[in-house]
């Protein structure tokens, strides 16, 4: 019986998770915490904001699986690494901003992590007991959102209606405009680096549109795997709560006696320059990943709110990047300044695109 705590629990991935973990009989519900929405009697422990930390040291879960959105999540993923407790990750945004202190925490915790993302959750199953020489490069794929295709002059009135309706995923509002900026290939792409310890130049980026391929995985002999599935949330998350084992879930199987066509094609940078500026950050390093993802979020907040325009959310985060000193963060403390700084600088430059 795995003892599982669950983060986020009202959101997209919460719920899918909920419903993975009441049909599996080897899985224990023991907490459950919202950042705002009422979660009373989904666990034995239940808790509405506040410090998350505080419930997992009184759940003492076998397993995290941490859905909270943003920055936020940050503090429950060190808490689970450092203790070596299984860390189900669903919260991108803590390892991008805290990308080496995370893996530090887990070389002293000695726990595992799963990433719960389809990308990356994809990406562990082809690398999964290859040694490192063996690999070429990493192919991450995106679907492109609901503006794929169109000119850069068209995105100047994109409301906040026609950026929430994603083509093939149904997710959370912040990662849902994250998807039609690109902004989330670009923190996927620095989470792979940190995850599976990849140089950013064997880390690629291309769209896929149907989000039937969700990785790939070039290896030194010419040979490349793939991981194909229909986009279901649901799959990675049961991989992740119930690995190594792979259980069954109600998702069907692809049907290929029908035909399935796959188009790749490569992601426009000057129309989506996000993904260009998250590639800079994670090479540059530092602490300059952590203000990338604070921009964004203070950018897409404004965005979501109606007073910044989506051509905006970009020119934002550009702007606050030239002006941080990206300083390595020594600890949490470092990060949590340098993540403060960013948000400040964001919140002072909003750009009206």
């Amino acid at each position: 019986m795995k003892r599982v705590a669950l983060l986020g629990a009202t959101g997209s991935i919460g719920r899918q998770a909920l419903e993975i973990v009441e049909s599996r009989p080897g899985l224990e519900l023991v907490a459950a915490a919202s950042g705002s929405q009422p979660v009373d009697g989904l666990a034995p422990l239940t808790q509405v904001g506040g410090d998350l930390t505080e419930l997992l040291d009184r759940a003492e879960p076998d397993i995290v699986l941490n859905a909270v959105v943003g920055f936020a999540g940050l503090p429950a993923t060190i808490w689970a690494l450092e203790r070596g407790v299984t860390l189900a990750l669903a919260n991108k945004e803590s390892l991008v901003a805290a990308g080496e202190l995370a893996l530090r925490a887990q070389e002293r915790g000695g726990g595992l992590l799963l990433p719960v993302d389809s990308e990356h959750s994809a990406a562990f199953q082809c690398l999964e007991g290859r040694a490192p020489e063996q690999v070429d490069s990493l192919v991450l794929t995106g679907s492109g959102g609901p503006f794929r295709g169109r000119r850069r002059e068209q995105l100047e009135d994109v409301t906040p209606e026609q950026a929430l309706a994603h083509p093939t995923w149904r997710m959370g509002p912040k990662i849902t405009v994250d998807s039609a900026t690109l902004a989330n290939k670009g923190l996927e792409l620095i989470e792979a680096h940190f995850l599976f310890g990849l140089p950013y130049e064997q880390i690629e980026v291309v769209l896929q549109p149907t989000s039937i391929v969700h990785a790939l995985v070039r290896f030194r002999d010419g040979a490349a795997l793939a991981h194909l599935g229909y986009p279901d949330m649901r799959v990675p998350i049961s991989f992740a709560l119930t690995y190594p084992e792979r259980a069954a879930t109600p998702i069907p199987a692809l049907d290929f006696s029908k035909g399935l066509t796959l188009e790749f094609e490569p992601p426009d940078l000057e129309k989506f320059p996000l993904l260009g500026l998250a590639r800079r950050a994670g090479e540059q390093g530092g602490s300059y990943p952590c203000a990338f993802n604070a921009a964004n979020e203070v950018a897409v907040a404004a965005f979501l709110e109606g007073s910044l325009p989506f051509l905006g959310i970009a020119a934002t985060v550009e702007e606050t990047l030239a002006e941080v000193d990206g300083a390595p963060a020594r600890d949490v403390d470092d990060l949590l300044e340098a993540d403060a700084v960013a948000r400040d600088r964001a919140q002072r430059g909003l750009k009206v695109g």
